[in-house]
């Protein structure tokens, strides 16, 4: 049951990336190009996605479980560490450069182009390098 609903969650989640053209990496660029010819529709897609996210957050934090019975697992700690600022300004300067963040790229790979191939590929590297360096 817990799958069935990751997948109708994640299918949801697609479709909105793909209704609101976040999985255009164009769109996403052009809202990062301040000095040419931004683009606002990303700051609004993220006002409307906090909006909708803000009561189930809200919620959510005062559960020990889900409405499926699973534990909750939200993040304990609120401290800005070393870590925290080094993977948002990696994160930042991947979605800089290819206009690409996890969900889209994802969303993006159904098209069959390279970039979003590429994207992916280097992503999942990305996340073995760091488990094989938290393991040492």
């Amino acid at each position: 049951m817990t799958f069935l609903f990751a997948a109708l969650a994640g299918l949801l989640f697609g479709i909105g990336l793909i209704v609101s053209g976040m999985s255009d990496p164009s769109k996403v660029l052009g809202f990062l190009d301040l000095a040419g010819s931004w683009n606002p529709s990303l700051a609004l897609v993220m006002a409307g996605a906090t909006g909708v996210g803000l009561l189930p957050f809200t919620l959510a934090r005062k559960r020990g479980r889900s409405l499926l019975g699973a534990p909750m697992m939200l993040p304990l700690t609120t401290e800005v560490d070393r870590r925290l600022v080094g993977g948002a300004l990696l994160f930042g300067v991947g979605w800089g450069l290819a206009g690409y963040c996890p969900g889209p790229a994802l969303v993006s790979l159904l098209t069959g182009g390279l970039k979003p191939l590429l994207f992916c590929a280097a992503m999942v590297a990305g996340m073995g390098i760091y488990e094989w360096l938290e393991k040492r």
